[in-house]
């Protein structure tokens, strides 16, 4: 492909504009935010092939996912739902809350897209007593995070991108007849139970009928990879699309 011009960037008048690294001939023409994003999902769309392993609001997901990761090879790994996009797109233009379990998903999410959308963001580390409820019942501050919510959590959404038993927490809420989340966002990162948490996760949640014919909606992505810049990304993806319906 030709190199042309970033039209979105100015052109440089700096006497030393001719000996920037940015006038390399190897690099892509693409220098400022939208531009760089814009080009990274044109290579995705190229790069994934036809047919696409999702369709629609799906692959707007997956895409920013793999944009995320640069890592094509969790696609075969992602559950991303219809229904469960579409109760997450509701859930963000009705301006829910949005809980995480770590501060670098919460800060992942930026308030441009969030706030025309009045949605709040909150760590549920950040909840009151959590450390002291970790050190005296001996878990992780996730999972004392999680069962502090308590009924914070009903139509929120939850999106979980590192502790494993942030999601087993969850469970236990929901089986006590905890109000539910509206969608959940299942991406632990690891190696000890974060595989294992999301298959059981998935499979209590398709159970849960009484939520709705599909059970508790859930986007997740399966087996070991995972993180909070997933878990952020999923939210974002899915606020650009409740942003287009409020336009």
């Amino acid at each position: 492909m030709p190199l042309t011009p970033d039209p979105a960037r100015p052109p440089a008048t700096h006497p030393d504009a001719a000996r920037s690294a940015d006038a390399d001939p190897r690099l892509q023409p693409a220098f400022t935010p939208d531009a760089i994003e814009a080009r990274s999902f044109a290579i995705i769309d190229e790069e994934a092939g036809e047919p696409k392993p999702f369709a629609g609001r799906a692959w707007e997901i997956a895409r920013r996912l793999v944009h995320t990761c640069a890592d094509f090879d969790i696609l075969p790994h992602l559950h991303l739902p219809d229904a469960a996009i579409e109760a997450g797109v509701a859930a963000l233009v009705r301006g829910c809350a949005i809980y995480t379990d770590t501060e670098m998903a919460r800060a992942g999410m930026p308030l441009r897209r969030l706030d025309p959308l009045g949605c709040t963001m909150a760590c549920l580390h950040a909840l009151p007593g959590t450390a002291e409820r970790a050190r005296e019942r001996g878990t992780t501050r996730a999972r004392a995070a999680m069962e502090l919510a308590g009924d914070r959590l009903g139509g929120a959404i939850v999106a979980v991108g590192n502790a494993p038993t942030a999601l087993l927490a969850l469970l236990d809420h929901l089986g006590a007849g905890g109000p539910p989340p509206a969608l959940v966002v299942a991406m632990p990162v690891g190696f000890v139970n974060a595989a294992e948490s999301k298959e059981l996760f998935l499979e209590q949640a398709a159970a849960l009928t009484q939520y709705g014919p599909h059970g508790l909606p859930c986007l997740a992505l399966r087996g070991r990879k995972g993180g909070s810049p997933l878990a952020a990304a999923t939210v974002n993806a899915m606020a650009e699309m409740a942003l287009r319906m409020k336009d």
